[in-house]
């Protein structure tokens, strides 16, 4: 069995859906998931902003307009009419539901409610296609198989016990539909796998049911070896290996999400980046091994704080680096890069949310000084087996780049640089001209 994920662009219009129903129907046993289509979830943010706000009318004009877009989407999709009128009947159930939220105070819980409106429709408007050209299928729903424990990580266990308990029932037919994103917390509340999440929910899935591949489909043909968006000329790889792709994925390659790598890594199930628009391209195959040794991608990843802690008691001093690293523990806060010198600990992190806590919490342990702006450029590969002369390329393809942090060795896969982010573009285009 394969596990199918398609991206908001994927199943964007009434055209794309369309092939995306051809694409699954090969009568192939396959789990498809599915986001939203693409816009609703920033549209249904922008609700939840309005409600935030008191702007109820705002709020309600974004909902008709939604509304009518996706009624627009039904008349266009369907050829039965009784295709359409149940479709339509499913849309009006959901408005209602949207529209109830408008009145009284909103909270977190009822904007994840809400914004999970997006995953369910898409889901059940393919699902009313697929029955409306003949097509058996059976709509699964992502609220009864996936659920988050108290930490907010994926429970495994649970995961896989109840979507096998759904599979199993009377009457599943080999083609199944189910949501990406969307989920329960450890309270069963409607809760989600935070933005980019199909890709996990997916990876979720197929090692859950152990999976022959897991496909992740969207308008890209693959990982590419740099940022088509700033360098031209850049190249799709055609096979990566699982800490590859993951340390591509979480330093800014914006085709897979970062945490989709794990489930598949654990029980060995090859990922397959493939492109809805090229269906017969091979994309990029993600498996244990990579097939080639050496520089493979670069990526970028904005929106980076540095932290420099230097204290005059640091020297011979055991233990303080075990203070620092629990005040970002304390602060759930992950960290990216660290450097470390006899009385100095420079380290980066993307998520500055706590950022003034972090700080307060620090300065216990020395003088503080924090930069943002910053940018993490990883330059990725398989350095094991001869890195000789690797990093002396990439620093001198960046001689021109003021650099602020340099992290190499403590991964096999991985070189990163931290430079400001205004020198993102230039070091990208550096480094693709020094390295390929």
């Amino acid at each position: 069995m394969n596990i199918m994920k398609f991206g908001g662009t994927s199943v964007g219009s009434p055209e794309r859906i369309k092939s995306v129903a051809t694409l699954i129907n090969d009568g192939e046993p396959k789990i498809v998931v599915l986001s939203a289509m693409s816009g609703t979830t920033n549209s249904l943010l922008e609700i939840g902003n309005y409600l935030y706000k008191n702007e109820i009318q705002a709020a309600s004009d974004s909902i008709a307009g939604l509304k009518l877009k996706y009624l627009m989407v039904v008349s266009e999709l369907y050829s039965k009419q009784t295709t359409i009128n149940k479709a339509t009947l499913f849309l009006e159930d959901v408005f209602t539901t949207i529209q109830s939220l408008v009145n009284g105070a909103f909270y977190p819980l009822q904007e994840k409610l809400l914004v999970a409106q997006g995953e369910i429709i898409s889901t059940h408007l393919m699902h009313f296609y697929l029955e409306d050209i003949g097509v058996e299928n059976t709509l699964i729903s992502a609220l009864d198989f996936m659920r988050i424990d108290k930490d907010e990580e994926p429970d495994y266990f649970y995961i896989r016990q109840n979507l096998q308990r759904e599979l199993a029932k009377a009457n599943v037919k080999p083609l199944v539909i189910t949501q990406g994103f969307i989920c329960r917390n450890a309270y069963g509340e409607i809760d989600n796998l935070k933005r980019g999440g199909s890709d996990y929910s997916a990876a979720l899935v197929g090692a859950a049911v152990l999976a022959d591949e897991i496909q992740i489909w969207t308008d890209i043909d693959g990982i590419h070896n740099n940022d088509p968006r700033y360098v031209e000329g850049t190249k799709p790889l055609r096979q990566m290996s699982f800490d590859e792709a993951a340390e591509l994925a979480y330093f800014g390659a914006k085709i897979l999400h970062p945490s989709s790598i794990q489930p598949a890594k654990k029980e060995n199930i090859p990922v397959r980046l493939k492109n809805t628009l090229k269906p017969s391209d091979e994309g990029t195959l993600i498996t244990q091994n990579s097939n080639v040794e050496g520089i493979k991608a670069i990526a970028a990843k904005d929106g980076i704080t540095s932290i420099n802690i230097k204290s005059t008691n640091m020297l011979l001093a055991y233990g303080f680096m075990k203070k620092v690293f629990e005040v970002f523990e304390s602060w759930k806060t992950p960290i990216d890069m660290v450097a470390t010198s006899e009385v100095a600990l420079s380290i980066t992190i993307d998520n500055a949310k706590n950022l003034d806590g972090i700080v307060n919490d620090l300065e216990k342990c020395g003088t503080i000084n924090i930069h943002k702006d910053l940018s993490i450029v990883c330059i990725v590969g398989d350095f094991s087996a001869d890195s000789a002369g690797i990093a002396a390329k990439v620093l001198d393809a960046l001689k021109e780049i003021p650099l602020k942090l340099i992290s190499y060795g403590g991964s096999e896969h991985n070189i990163s640089v931290l430079i400001n982010q205004k020198d993102k573009k230039d070091a990208l285009i550096a480094l693709s001209k020094h390295l390929f």
